[in-house]
């Protein structure tokens, strides 16, 4: 492996496969992989029902889970692997509060969100998996989630707007990997997951570089 990564961020808007690359990139290196844990929360179905009852409890203990796994991260959770690929990255707790909250509770959330931000480790790349919104929504409904068949396609593209606009400021200062998943399939086609792998190993410049398939 030709590269000095100690810690990889993958991303993407909700159906776009990042926990599935997330899991084969830390296989193929043999690196501790952190997903997150969302499955847990008990506000994820209320929000979908109720979203404007469910919005500040939801964004909060997602920050709150998110915050602490880092945390644990930056104190040597895992010393024995020299790689950590995590299938989130603390930013995204920023971005869906922007799209679900209203102003006011927006800006405490900042607030919190900023004294956290501060003191959590920042990846040494991070990859962006980008679909269309009506590919977002196939996949979303493939995997078959109950309680994300409800979506809609005006609340993926708030949400794919959110991170477009994230990714232009972030990438000043880092390094960012954008893949057009829109005609790719890293799972079923060997060569597409290569040539991420290749990327990745290229030791990538900062800003943002595309992979398209």
């Amino acid at each position: 492996m030709g590269m000095n990564y100690r810690y990889i961020a993958v991303e993407g808007n909700i159906g776009s496969g990042k926990t599935t690359l997330s899991k084969m990139i830390a296989e193929h290196y043999g690196a501790a992989l952190m997903l997150e844990e969302f499955e847990n929360n008990e506000f994820l179905p209320k929000f979908y029902s109720n979203p404007e009852r469910y919005a500040f409890p939801l964004e909060l203990s997602f920050l709150a889970e998110r915050f602490q796994q880092l945390k644990d991260l930056q104190h040597g959770a895992n010393l024995f692997q020299p790689l950590t690929v995590c299938d989130y990255y603390l930013s995204k707790s920023l971005i869906f509060a922007r799209t679900n909250l209203n102003d006011d509770e927006y800006k405490l959330f900042w607030k919190l969100f900023n004294i956290m931000f501060q003191s959590i480790p920042k990846p040494d790349l991070l990859i962006y998996l980008y679909a269309s919104v009506e590919k977002l929504r196939s996949n979303i409904r493939k995997r078959g989630r109950e309680y994300e068949q409800k979506i809609e396609a005006e609340y993926l593209e708030k949400i794919q707007s959110q991170y477009l606009e994230f990714l232009n400021k972030y990438a000043g200062q880092s390094r960012v990997l954008l893949i057009n998943m829109e005609n790719g399939d890293f799972v079923k086609s060997t060569s597409n997951f290569n040539a991420i792998l290749d990327k990745i190993e290229n030791q990538l410049v900062e800003g943002i570089q595309t992979l398209n398939f």
